[in-house]
């Protein structure tokens, strides 16, 4: 017994041998003060740059710059060192931080990159790429190959040394361009277009570039294996990601969005899919950043990706990674080294020549693709811009032992001063470029759409609970699935209160069998093109307003109701249902109300040939021209806006004439314009004015024109418990000869 204290004493040693110690007092105690110092300077510098139109990213990498050993270490050398020592350790801690920067920039320029832009400016995109990635690559190999030996970090391998140089000088930096052209307001324009979607093919292909020469660089030798194996493996991830990939990646977002819902778990999902993607690039063998910028276009272009999420991952990389990451690449630059004559002349050569290649390159390109001359100047200016590109490629260098500290610093170098020359260049050039009357059409158009309340619509939410309100509802919605390609999901909500218990099994098998029902003929009533996506559920929970508000939370545009058949409560507009869906959804909504008889047969209601939308030119009647045009555009109906001078007996002795003219003509403009988006849409339009009391005045037009349908724009408020619309609406909604749908927006729109 003696012995047991000894023997656990021995097992206890032994354990703690296998321990891994935490992250020490001190340890953690710097790198937080590094990450406190590097986000004050960085955003404080890239805020003053943004002030003064430059890109934040010069700010950000001026930070680094400061805090390390070209300034603070110069000035103040021990306490720098004390802050940022020279630790393998310590530097990996804030590498860590520093590489999630890299992979979620990439993440974050992935979902900006617009393929179908390239394929849209292909041709000419692509000469102006091809352009700027062949010249500067060719340029940059052979200045590799000739420079100074003391340049390089192992002399031994200069091919490869050079291809890395080769492809630093091919890179560009969309986000600086992007920027400018937004500052600039041509970001829309077909110069602005050209140039991104340029910018977005050089990158990628210099990825994947980078994505070959780095695997070369890890094999630390160039023969036709290793060049095959980094290619091969470059090309199979493509391959595989835009194909399987694609599939999986849009299931694995619709299953999220299904199962768990919202903005958090689409942003986690995101984030394994593009660690998950690095990791697997670079056990390929070529670049993690590469499967980061990937994965970026692929949930990029996924219609079940929760915007908002990606709002939120740009929020957490520009206001706190990427600057770490800058100012981090910017701790490793020695502008003291810049000092040193040889120093200094090599780095201005390595600037001429990356300036040179890159200009030439993209103005033959773009001469080639039909540019003109000021617009080649401009595509040169703004594909020379190297930024965070440059500066991703320069750390991947380094951590590859491809680049020294003082090449690590002349590109770096390269990067700031072309990012600084970019704006003013762009300014100068493109104020020579002129826009033509088609051009100035086409951005007039995407204003309008830009500003649709349909655009915006791509999953609809069908509640039904039975009846021919919601079965016309579903016809309404198959027509707007023509305009965008929708996805529809029809819901039937249970409620997971139990009746007594002698009656559960005959409750459930009545309620499984009204489900099944209601859901087959809502289905019935859509008529969807291919490219649309229909669903069907079956939902329960604690009451059915709360089943449909927790389903709509998953990332829904629309509701498309129908109100009930039965007769309503005293005091409810709809019934108890529909109106908490309409006050608490966290979309648009969008209520049918039939207003015809039981016996009325569905198939009846798809023969819409006149619709009528009462328009006063607010937000809410601009939303119900769309919705109306796009359903006329389907049936061939014609739309009639009606806008009412509303003027009763009273104010006739109130107002003047003169007023009365100066009010009829403002509602002729109203019309006017909506009735051009509504033509837009391709529907056949007309308008009419009438003066009088508004909801008479719509009830008498909707009879005498033998109205098939009426649809309104209204805001919805809380009265006493109960959706309100307003005294007019409901009049309307209770007393019109066809069928009504009123269209709300969201008035809660987080969940």
């Amino acid at each position: 017994m003696n012995q047991l204290p000894n023997l656990l004493l021995t097992a206890s040693a032994a354990g703690e041998k296998g321990l891994i110690k935490p992250l020490g007092h001190h340890e953690l105690l710097l790198v937080l003060l590094e990450l406190a110092l590097l986000l004050f300077v960085a955003r404080g510098l890239g805020e003053l740059m943004r002030r003064i139109q430059l890109p934040p990213v010069v700010g950000e990498l001026l930070a680094g710059v400061l805090l390390g050993p070209s300034v603070f270490g110069w000035i103040l050398p021990n306490l720098q060192e004390h802050i940022f020592p020279k630790n393998q350790a310590q530097s990996d801690l804030l590498s860590v931080i520093s590489w999630l920067g890299v992979l979620f920039l990439l993440v974050v320029t992935g979902l900006e990159t617009d393929l179908n832009l390239i394929v849209r400016k292909g041709k000419t995109a692509l000469l102006i790429s091809l352009g700027g990635i062949i010249i500067p690559f060719g340029t940059g190999l052979g200045m590799g190959w000739y420079l100074p030996e003391s340049f390089l970090a192992n002399p031994g391998e200069r091919l490869i040394f050079s291809l890395f140089i080769a492809t630093a000088m091919s890179i560009s930096a969309v986000p600086v361009l992007a920027k400018v052209l937004m500052d600039l307001k041509l970001i829309r324009r077909d110069i602005g277009q050209v140039a991104l979607a340029a910018g977005m093919t050089d990158d990628t292909i210099g990825w994947i570039l980078l994505s070959v020469v780095s695997g070369l660089a890890s094999s630390g030798k160039f023969d036709f294996q290793t060049v095959f194996k980094s290619v091969g493996g470059a090309v199979l991830f493509l391959v595989i990601a835009f194909t399987v990939g694609r599939t999986v990646m849009a299931w694995v977002f619709r299953w999220v969005d299904n199962y768990i819902g919202g903005p958090t778990a689409s942003l986690s999902a995101l984030l394994v899919l593009a660690l998950s993607a690095a990791a697997f690039t670079h056990n390929l063998g070529i670049e993690a950043a590469l499967g980061a910028f990937v994965t970026g276009i692929l949930a990029g272009q996924s219609p079940r990706f929760s915007r908002e999420a990606g709002l939120t991952l740009e929020l957490i990389t520009s206001g706190f990674l990427a600057p770490i990451f800058f100012a981090t690449a910017g701790l490793k630059v020695n502008l003291l080294q810049m000092l040193n004559p040889w120093t200094l002349v090599i780095g201005l050569v390595v600037l001429a020549v990356a300036c040179f290649g890159k200009f030439a390159g993209a103005y033959i390109g773009s001469r080639v693709g039909g540019l003109s001359h000021w617009e080649g100047i401009a595509m040169g200016s703004g594909m020379n811009a190297r930024g965070a590109m440059e500066i991703i490629v320069a750390t991947i260098g380094v951590s590859l032992g491809v680049l020294n500290p003082s090449m690590y610093s002349i590109i770096v170098m390269v990067a700031i001063v072309t990012s600084l020359m970019a704006p003013p260049l762009l300014r100068w050039s493109l104020s020579h470029v002129s826009m033509s009357e088609e051009e100035a059409q086409r951005l007039e158009r995407e204003e309008l759409a830009s500003r649709s309340f349909i655009k915006r619509i791509h999953r609809v939410l069908v509640p039904t609970q039975g009846g021919q309100n919601v079965r016309l509802a579903a016809q309404l919605v198959s027509h707007l699935a023509h305009q965008n390609p929708l996805e529809m999901t029809v819901l039937f909500a249970k409620s997971d209160k139990k009746p007594n218990r002698k009656s559960t099994a005959v409750v459930n098998n009545v309620q499984e069998t009204t489900a099944e029902a209601d859901i087959a003929a809502v289905v019935d009533e859509f008529h969807i093109p291919a490219n649309a996506m229909l669903q069907t559920k079956v939902e329960s929970g604690r009451n059915k307003a709360e089943v449909i508000l927790k389903e709509a939370c998953k990332g829904y545009d629309l509701i498309v109701m129908g109100a009930s058949e039965r007769q309503r409560s005293r005091g409810i507009l709809f019934n108890m249902l529909v109106d908490r869906v309409v006050q608490e959804a966290p979309c648009a909504t969008m209520v049918v109300k039939s207003n015809l008889s039981q016996a009325t047969e569905p198939s009846n209601y798809h023969k819409i040939g006149h619709i009528l939308v009462p328009t006063s030119g607010n937000e809410y009647s601009e939303n119900a021209v769309e919705v109306a045009s796009t359903i006329a555009a389907q049936t061939g109906a014609v739309v009639t806006l009606i806008n009412v001078v509303n003027r009763t007996k009273q104010e006739y002795i109130l107002f003047e004439e003169q007023t009365i003219d100066s009010v009829t003509e403002i509602a002729r403009q109203i019309v006017h314009q909506q009735a051009e988006v509504g033509r837009g849409l391709g529907a056949e339009v007309k308008t009419a004015i009438v003066t009088g009391i508004p909801e008479v005045e719509i009830l008498h037009f909707a009879r005498k024109s033998q109205v098939d349908l009426i649809v309104m724009g209204s805001s919805v408020r809380t009265v006493s418990g109960r959706a309100f619309f307003g005294h007019r609406t409901d009049a309307i909604l209770n007393k019109a000869p066809c069928p009504v749908a009123v269209i709300t927006l969201s008035a809660n729109p987080y969940c």
